[in-house]
């Protein structure tokens, strides 16, 4: 065979190698087009199940407030795929927000997390935290609630850490008004607010005023229950004070999501 033979072979099987090559590479990226062509799709998809989720759960809570409880609550939901949590029977986390929820009269600014929340209804949630906020005025309707009837008003006064109240004992048949400072804290149901100092702020004539300080701060601390504000097993954590607000902390691992749990308010102890 001659030489111009063996080239023009050379040639041919040079171009054919690169013909395949050029049709390897594109058989390939048009793959790679289609693989990521269908993960947009499910994205989008589930983008569009997740929209219609949060909106469908947002309009069940609206339809299973109590009727003492007013406001727009928005939701929102956690994770990667919505579609595969649900497949899976629960959704990693699930947030509530109600930035301006008024219940039997008292506004509040509500924050929850939910998590590990099952799809079945009747199971329970895994997990719910949260917080509410209440301002001054707020947390004075809750006292004026639990304050036995006929009791003079307390009118706490939010500071930084404490509480400040007026109030009065009554000392040898004298009337004897005071302004105490307190500290919050939060039992299962109720705000606690424990007295810790004391000044006189009324006339105790002849009385040592440091003898009537020992029966201000020995005082039951002033008790606010939020129970019954709240649905049945969500239990306080926590309180955190700042002159403009309580921030009330919430936890619950017995909450499940039937219209009867959440309409099922609590009770708060005696004492």
């Amino acid at each position: 065979m001659d030489r111009d033979g063996a080239l023009d072979r050379d040639t041919r099987t040079g171009r054919g190698a690169a013909t395949r090559r050029r049709r390897g590479l594109s058989g390939f990226i048009l793959a790679t087009i289609v693989v990521l062509g269908l993960v947009a799709a499910f994205f989008i998809a589930d983008a569009g199940v997740r929209n219609y989720a949060e909106n469908r759960a947002k309009s069940e809570i609206a339809a299973h407030l109590p009727d003492s409880v007013t406001g727009d609550v928005s939701v929102s939901i956690g994770g990667l795929s919505v579609i595969a949590q649900y497949l899976m029977g629960s959704f990693d986390r699930v947030t509530l927000v109600a930035p301006a929820l008024t219940v039997n009269g008292v506004p509040a600014s509500v924050h929850l997390v939910a998590t590990d929340v099952p799809v079945d209804q009747a199971k329970k949630v895994g997990d719910v935290r949260g917080t509410v906020d209440l301002d001054q005025a707020a947390l004075n309707i809750l006292l004026a609630a639990a304050l036995p009837q006929g009791a003079p008003a307390a009118n706490l006064v939010l500071g930084d850490g404490t509480v400040q109240y007026e109030g009065n004992v009554s000392v040898f048949g004298l009337n004897i008004g005071y302004q105490a400072t307190a500290t919050p804290t939060a039992a299962a149901d109720s705000l606690l607010f424990t007295p810790s100092g004391a000044q006189i702020t009324t006339g105790a004539g002849s009385i040592d005023a440091t003898a009537i300080l020992p029966l201000v701060l020995g005082q039951q601390p002033i008790r606010v229950c939020v129970a019954e504000y709240l649905p049945e097993g969500v239990n306080l954590a926590g309180v955190d004070v700042t002159p403009g607000r309580a921030r009330i902390t919430l936890e619950s691992s017995t909450l499940m999501l039937t219209a009867q749990s959440l309409t099922t308010l609590g009770t708060c102890s005696a004492g």
